[in-house]
């Protein structure tokens, strides 16, 4: 069974998310839920996209 780097990210801030936050549990499973949904949809290359040029205008193009 191979765990990925982001799922242990994901389950990091959910831990975090429930512990310190007080979120419920019944929210965390439901976001995730719809992050995967949503991964699926023709949103989800406008998204990464999104996501890509907002972190390199953040951290600055590295060439």
């Amino acid at each position: 069974m191979t765990v990925s780097l982001p799922l242990v990210v994901l389950g990091f801030f959910a831990w975090a998310a429930i512990k310190y936050l007080g979120v419920r549990v019944w929210i965390v499973v439901l976001i995730t839920l719809f992050g995967f949904w949503l991964s699926r949809t023709f949103l989800a290359p406008a998204i990464e996209s999104g996501t890509r040029s907002g972190v390199t205008v953040i951290n600055g193009q590295h060439i």
